[in-house]
């Protein structure tokens, strides 16, 4: 071992006070630290409705259900309204992926002088980003309510198509 000696590392009394300070200080700010840390979290209890019974139905509610339907009663088919808010309006109402948007005439110009046909066949089979059928299947929506879903949207963009007809019982 060395035979020097050793330096204190206080030498002044700043230095003391210094260190006694921070000795109490750095404990005193990390346990504050601490625990606003612990403490920063969202309150449930009285005053607020996180805890009711309908706020708590909703976040345990099941994510899909099943729809058991009678295979012999008569279809009733959906406005086209209903088809455009139920499938058409994310995409159309915003304009998503170049999709004309619901109520602008501009948009809708073009695609209104190709015709009814030609959008009736873009509406079933897809187009650009569009899917066919908007993403769902013939079980989901019928050709003919997707054709009233095309009518809705192109008469408000301009266009006077006549609605479609209604199809024979049994031929949906």
């Amino acid at each position: 071992m060395s035979e020097a000696p050793h330096g204190v590392p206080i030498k002044t009394p700043g230095q003391l006070i210094a260190a006694i300070v921070a000795g109490f200080a750095i404990p005193i700010v990390v346990i504050v630290l601490l625990a606003v840390y612990v403490n920063n979290s969202t309150r449930t209890g009285a005053g607020t409705d996180s805890l009711s019974d309908t706020a708590v139905a909703a976040r345990i509610a099941p994510v899909a259900q099943v729809d058991i339907r009678d295979a012999n009663a008569p279809h009733v088919y959906k406005t086209g309204e209903e088809v455009f808010k139920a499938v058409c309006t994310t995409c159309h109402t915003a304009g998503v992926a170049g999709a004309p948007k619901f109520g602008n005439a501009g948009d809708w110009a073009p695609r209104i002088a190709q015709g009814y046909d030609t959008l009736l066949h873009n509406a079933l089979t897809g187009k650009g980003a569009m899917p066919a059928r908007g993403g769902t299947s013939p079980d989901d929506y019928s050709d003919f309510e997707i054709a009233r879903a095309v009518v809705y949207m192109a008469n408000d963009g301009g266009a006077k198509f006549a609605e479609p007809a209604q199809p024979a019982p049994g031929a949906a």
